[in-house]
């Protein structure tokens, strides 16, 4: 979109641009031209940013003789926007999320166990559906295995519900080639848009019984925040959290705290009240009370 807009603007084909046509005036009004034209969001404009940070980052290893050029467009500030609450789904909906799979049949049973680990793991979704049957460790310091971001590799440990749960769906997994945890019922992978699909039917199933659920747009990664938000509530420190869903850093984690009404009103709780009874209120003399009144 960026080669695009400078061929517009410059007049010049993408093959024939040169570094010292990208600038960050240029920057600058691709990203309004994006808002206007595009109307895309103060969030998607700042994606946009961050895509072309990372190229001048680049840059600036293999360029520094254009290091000021590359300086400039790096210091292109973000938009401000509205920072919203996170959602997240209370143990009433959670109970209601997990009750909606049928679980008579085969399918409903798979959806079951899927929604209940990445409840109990907070695994993102890419991470959920690249997961092996080997994935699963039963033995000694049961726990699963993924592979998040950067190729990292982490281990999460799962609850005794969640080792008899995954104990009874690994029986009924299918001989085939494919050593997948939650195969279709063809034996292959779950794409991210059926997961996404699945979350959002049994999310809308759930709501006829917790009509709260009606009120919040439930998505895979809704479920990787309620984990979270479950971890916090049973006072676990958000840099165990933040290692649990497999952020850099606890910065990522400080929208929990945000998010949890509960802690709020626990510190609130601690805070000493005031005595309104000491308070004192403006009395006016006699003479000014006789001066208003005549007015």
């Amino acid at each position: 979109m960026l080669l695009v807009f400078a061929k517009k603007q410059l007049g010049k084909h993408p093959s024939t641009l040169e570094l010292e046509d990208i600038d960050a005036e240029l920057i600058s009004a691709f990203l309004n031209d994006l808002e206007k034209h595009r109307s895309i969001s103060a969030r998607t404009r700042n994606l946009r940013l961050t895509a072309i940070h990372s190229f001048f980052h680049f840059l600036a290893y293999e360029e520094p003789g254009h290091s000021a050029r590359i300086q400039r467009v790096l210091s292109v500030p973000s938009k401000r926007h509205e920072q919203k609450l996170i959602h997240f789904l209370t143990r009433t909906e959670i109970v209601a999320l997990l009750a909606s799979p049928d679980q008579t049949t085969w399918v409903g049973r798979r959806d079951h166990a899927l929604l209940f680990l990445v409840l109990r793991t907070g695994l993102r979704l890419s991470e959920l559906i690249s997961l092996d049957r080997i994935c699963i460790v039963l033995e000694n310091g049961v726990h699963v295995r993924c592979v998040g971001k950067g190729r990292k590799e982490r281990s999460t440990p799962l609850t005794q519900a969640a080792v008899v749960m995954m104990k009874a769906w690994l029986l009924e997994l299918p001989n085939v080639a494919e050593d997948v945890l939650f195969p279709t019922i063809h034996g292959n992978r779950l794409s991210p848009d059926s997961v996404q699909y699945l979350v959002k039917k049994y999310a809308a199933l759930a709501s006829t019984q917790c009509s709260s659920l009606k009120r919040k747009h439930v998505t895979p990664h809704v479920l990787r925040r309620t984990a979270a938000m479950d971890l916090l509530s049973s006072g676990v420190d958000t840099t165990v959290i933040a290692m649990w869903l497999g952020h850099q850093s606890t910065q990522a984690t400080q929208v929990y705290l945000h998010a949890h009404m509960a802690l709020k009103e626990a510190a609130l709780a601690k805070v000493a009240q005031l005595n309104t009874d000491n308070v004192l209120h403006y009395k006016p003399s006699d003479k000014l009370l006789n001066f208003l009144i005549s007015l």
